[in-house]
């Protein structure tokens, strides 16, 4: 099941895709793609409806973020070896968490906005897992039956806020627009093995990340079950897993960074992809 959120910024209707790719209205049915109705109860409520007989949503209707009222938004470092690589940093031995603000977020076609004295705005292309129950202390053996679903998530972040300017990632992770995430949740029985999944990244229409899941350092049972240890995860967190090989600031013989009027698209096998142009701040 693939569920979704539409309409204009800050007043998003839920709705979700039939199985023909059709947008169709829950409005009356859910509140909203959040908190409780994220259970597997609930899941399985709006699982049983026939799609065919919502409301349908015209095609060029603005799609939200996937999910509404995000507790925490928890990003993981590092995540993939050859990123870490490129980076110039260690492959951590343990996961490295970092928060991004819950205002980052935006819808997955919404503009990026380039911020006030940026130069150097990256992306990273990033397998989402929605929380779907509570976690506390969790085993790994667990962990994915917390799981709601799975969304695409582009993280974007300012290196030199980051890394150049003291202190934790978090301010380099958390402008406006820094989170775009969707354009579906798919619910985890459509996704068998969160470890199998194939991800990519375009800028203006050349291939710069593409990587797979499987070479993750820690994979999502285990990031679920080590965050839990920290802070208990609640219905619809967002643990962004981290990005393969690729990033602007990797590039060779220089880095490349965001421009105002370039295009990002990006996409994880079976959660849909994402559209983004660049806009300067104003």
């Amino acid at each position: 099941m693939k569920l979704l959120r539409h309409g204009g910024q800050d007043r998003e209707a839920p709705g979700m895709l039939d199985g023909d790719g059709v947008l169709r209205d829950l409005t009356g049915v859910v509140g909203d793609i959040a908190g409780a109705a994220l259970s597997d109860g609930e899941l399985d409520r709006l699982r049983a409806l026939d799609p065919t007989a919502l409301p349908v949503v015209p095609a060029d209707t603005r799609l939200g973020p996937c999910v509404g009222a995000v507790g925490k938004f928890i990003g993981i470092g590092l995540n993939y070896s050859d990123h870490a690589a490129e980076a110039g940093m260690d492959v951590p031995t343990e996961p490295i968490l970092f928060m991004k603000a819950t205002s980052a977020i935006s819808g997955p076609n919404d503009p990026v906005i380039i911020p006030k004295g940026s130069t150097k705005t990256d992306w990273e292309v990033e397998l989402g897992v929605v929380i779907g129950t509570r976690a506390q202390y969790v085993s790994e053996a667990d962990a994915l039956g917390h799981v709601a679903g799975y969304c695409v998530i582009n993280d974007v972040s300012e290196r030199a806020f980051q890394i150049e300017r003291g202190g934790q990632w978090v301010k380099g992770k958390s402008c406006d627009t820094f989170g775009p995430t969707g354009p579906w949740l798919v619910t985890r029985d459509e996704v068998p093995d969160p470890q199998a999944l194939g991800l990519w990244l375009d800028l203006d229409g050349k291939r710069m990340q593409e990587g797979s899941t499987a070479t993750m350092v820690f994979g999502v049972a285990e990031l679920i079950s080590y965050c839990s240890r920290f802070m208990t995860l609640e219905p619809g967190d967002i643990i962004s897993t981290g990005t393969p090989p690729g990033v602007g600031m990797g590039q060779k013989p220089e880095p490349v960074f965001l421009k105002p009027g370039q295009r990002m698209q990006l996409g994880v096998d079976g959660l849909g992809a994402q559209d983004q142009v660049a806009v300067a701040w104003s």
